[in-house]
């Protein structure tokens, strides 16, 4: 298929570069405008869930400092 389109590609070498690289281009712009924003909604990847474990590093390793926990006043 690609030496298809490179021997119907017009104007000689500089014709075929500039060719190949404007049909690269607007496949990537049809993928990144039309055909991704399309199946965006079908696909999982705002659907994160973070669970919280009871095997935490600092549940195994009390010399570890959890940064979440509120500061104590000195």
């Amino acid at each position: 298929m690609y030496s298809w389109i490179w021997r119907k590609l017009p104007f000689g070498l500089p014709g075929k570069i500039t060719g190949s690289v404007l049909l690269t281009v607007i496949s990537v712009a049809i993928l990144w405008f039309w055909a991704f924003p399309a199946v965006e909604p079908l696909l999982p990847f705002d659907d994160v869930q973070v669970e919280q474990s009871g095997d935490t590093p600092a549940s195994q390793n009390p010399d570890i400092v959890d940064p979440s926990a509120t500061p104590s006043h000195r």
